[in-house]
């Protein structure tokens, strides 16, 4: 069993360091608010008061934050993950970033001797409660073999490599929009339906046995018909990544007319007070639109 760091103790961060510490591994977490990080104290982990004392006493340090500024916030200064890095330490950051910043950062690790890899997953918190997360990686192939066992550990089903420093958090932003834009289409579908009407019920199951049941569809789908209190990936959340991938796409040329439309929506839950809801709430958007209760 090897010692391992976590920062970041959000919804999704929080249950994959305790994946870790049911897998029998000594895990050290940090989260800047500390009562996110007692359940777990109370499972075995170790606090730690700050990012670089985390990275200090692990041998791999995992993190898994907000967005890119979280990200720089618990890397740099005095008590940052930079400061504490050395030779023969990982540093896997599991955030979903700019692919830049990301690099960026890889760069400064390298310059301290220690390895980055950035590993974001595809899943949502049911799927890494039932152990169906994946995991893509970026980053040096080496470390990436040593890390498998410990991804894989957080992320069963599986753990790709797909490249260097920053391909893996573009392959999620990559995955990660189709997310919304099904929402949307299956939204409208439902909608249709029920306007035609069919029982908003009715429409949804006959959908979940169909050929558009994607595995996101099945089981955010039934979020229009009981939205959970807890956000799995609220709307801000789904929006950064739209952002990024809007970003990402006017740096590479590639126009991108279904995430531009459906983070347009986004904008437009984030406008009716939906910021802190799941995103499919997209769903209760159109409901609105359409005089739909």
């Amino acid at each position: 069993m090897a010692n391992l760091g976590f920062i970041g103790l959000g919804v999704m961060g929080s249950r994959m360091a305790k994946r870790l510490l049911d897998a029998g591994h000594h895990v050290t977490v940090h989260n800047r608010t500390k009562s996110k990080a007692d359940w777990l104290i109370k499972d075995g982990a170790a606090w730690a008061g700050t990012p670089g004392e985390v990275v200090a006493q692990s041998e791999v340090t995992f993190s898994m934050v907000t967005n890119t500024q979280a990200l720089e916030a618990i890397t740099q200064g005095p008590d940052g993950v930079l400061a504490a890095l050395g030779k023969g330490k990982i540093y896997v950051d599991m955030s979903t970033v700019s692919p830049e910043k990301s690099q960026q950062v890889a760069k400064l690790v390298a310059e301290k001797g220690a390895v980055m890899l950035d590993a974001p997953v595809s899943g949502s918190v049911e799927t890494l409660e039932a152990g169906n997360l994946s995991v893509m990686v970026g980053g040096d192939e080496a470390a990436f073999i040593q890390v498998k066992p410990y991804l894989l550990d957080i992320a069963p089903k599986a753990a790709h490599h797909v490249g260097g420093n920053g391909l893996a958090v573009a392959m999620k932003i990559a995955t990660n929009l189709s997310l919304a834009v099904q929402m949307l289409a299956f939204s409208e579908g439902v909608l249709l339906a029920e306007k035609s009407g069919i029982k908003r019920e009715v429409a949804a199951e006959v959908m979940f046995n169909s050929v558009i049941a994607s595995p996101m569809v099945k089981y955010r789908g039934p979020f229009i018909l009981d939205m959970p209190d807890e956000a799995w990936f609220d709307v801000n959340m789904m929006q950064k990544d739209m952002n990024l991938a809007l970003e990402l796409a006017q740096h590479l040329e590639i126009p991108m007319p279904t995430t531009t439309i459906t983070n347009e929506f986004l904008t437009a839950a984030r406008g009716m007070g939906y910021a802190d809801k799941d995103f499919a709430i997209l769903f209760e958007v159109l409901a609105k639109m359409s005089g739909v209760s």
